[in-house]
């Protein structure tokens, strides 16, 4: 019960946590009572939610098919939450034929911007919040969620739908949030001679440095997908220049053309250039970069918080792995407890789909089983509040939230937070700031230039 109390305590604040907003959604608003560490610890057991959605099946009006599209594919952290999920739906809604297809990340966002366009939409889809969600819904393809919202209130606080609010209107149901953490294999930090991840960049450097003479790889980076890339280089930006700055840059409300981002690009350009990073990396895949670090060949591998999960379930790893916070770059304009990421995860209803009502309620039934389930595997921190004996959650899930409760502020991901084109341009010179084909000046002039 101990463990259950620390765990609700420190979910509390990351439900009344201020989010760095995503422009023109509507400002978060305050979760009052539904976000507190009583309602978890008063929270229905873990039937709750099979009852909810039974009730909500016996109000339905006769046998409909629904289809839907996420990137839960077999090697994905949450594959499990969907696959638990979307069992309990059957026996919940027996009158609703469900099929789903997942498809990989880079991919699957050019095929639902494909589908968007051509208005082939499946009934319910996967899709990251703010800018990316916000296309979509200027274009009406999106079905509003303000009706079907109204009966999950008290469990889904209003503050973990500010990133998918636009206009004020509800267009997402939200799942589980993830920050980007700085992982780190403490055997081979403890062959250089740290008992624990270095809290200052300085110290930070030092060791990279021994991990280089023990022949240690420090850090591995999968530069055939660049939204890996982006982990890294977002937080060197934000530890440099400071969330604010990032985060207004992402929304369009500041250039670009930024010294302090300047500098910071090439803060982590010289890290590459040092050495620091697997050369091979640029041709891997996040699958392959992962497996790296699990099998020992990188000291440190900063991604989403979603893969504690896959380390929790290495029973020979997990007890090596740690995570914290990339450590602070300049102190004048950042501090610890700013960090990347925030609720982005999100189910949409198609606005062409024949049954968008039923959809909706279905969709807000998955999501709170996909968010219970992915929280109690380790996949994230829950946008909905938490039910039944959490205190099974594992040890690194725990500091997550500990991290994420003292934090500051959070700078929703940059490919998600800018719109698609924009959000490609960026991509492109992230890749070639990998590539060392750009410097700081370079990235930041052309992405002025090039983003208006």
């Amino acid at each position: 019960m101990e463990k259950k109390r620390l765990v609700s305590m420190l979910l509390a604040g990351v439900m009344t946590l201020s989010l760095v907003g995503c422009g023109d959604t509507a400002a978060p608003a305050e979760t009052g009572d539904n976000g507190g560490a009583e309602a978890t610890e008063a929270g229905a057991d873990a039937g709750a939610a099979d009852a909810s959605a039974a009730d909500a099946g016996a109000a339905s009006e006769g046998p409909i098919s629904l289809k839907m599209w996420c990137i839960a594919t077999e090697s994905d952290s949450n594959r499990h939450s969907y696959e638990a999920a979307i069992e309990d739906m059957k026996t919940a809604y027996p009158d609703i034929t469900f099929e789903w297809e997942a498809f990989e990340n880079q991919s699957y966002k050019t095929k639902i911007k494909a589908a968007v366009s051509a208005n082939e939409m499946p009934d319910i889809f996967f899709t990251w919040s703010c800018a990316f969600l916000g296309d979509f819904v200027a274009a009406d393809k999106v079905y509003c969620l303000d009706e079907a919202y109204e009966k999950y209130k008290s469990e889904l606080p209003e503050v973990m739908l500010g990133n998918s609010t636009y206009d004020g209107k509800h267009y997402g149901v939200p799942l589980t949030m993830n920050i980007v953490g700085l992982f780190a294999n403490m055997d081979l930090l403890k062959e250089a001679g740290y008992e624990e991840i270095p809290g200052t960049y300085d110290e930070f450097i030092k060791c990279c440095d021994a991990l280089k003479a023990k022949k240690i790889i420090p850090f591995g980076c999968a530069g055939k997908e660049t939204w890996c890339v982006t982990e890294y280089l977002e937080s060197v930006i934000e530890k440099s220049a400071g969330a604010d700055t990032l985060n207004d840059i992402f929304l369009g409300k500041a250039t670009w053309n930024n010294p302090d981002v300047g500098s910071a690009v090439d803060t982590f350009q010289k890290l590459v250039k040092d050495g620091y990073f697997d050369p091979s990396g640029v041709g891997l895949t996040n699958d392959e970069v992962k497996n790296n670090f699990i099998a020992g060949k990188y000291a440190f591998y900063m991604n989403g918080t979603w893969n504690c999960a896959d380390f929790a379930n290495n029973a020979e790893f997990f007890p090596k792995v740690k995570v914290g916070e990339f450590p602070v770059i300049n102190s004048d304009k950042s501090k610890l407890g700013q960090l990347i990421g925030g609720p982005s995860d999100t189910l949409a209803v198609s606005a062409s789909s024949p049954n968008a009502a039923r959809a909706a309620d279905y969709a807000f039934e998955l999501g709170k089983l996909i968010c219970h389930y992915g929280y109690l595997d380790g996949c994230g921190l829950p946008a909905w509040t938490p039910y039944g004996d959490t205190s099974a959650v594992n040890p690194l899930t725990q500091t997550v939230a500990e991290i994420v409760a003292n934090a500051d502020s959070m700078v929703l991901f940059g490919d998600t937070a800018m719109a698609a084109d924009d959000a490609n341009t960026y991509l492109s010179y992230v890749d070639q700031v990998y590539g060392c084909q750009v410097d700081g000046t370079q990235f930041i002039e052309g992405l002025a230039k090039d983003i208006r």
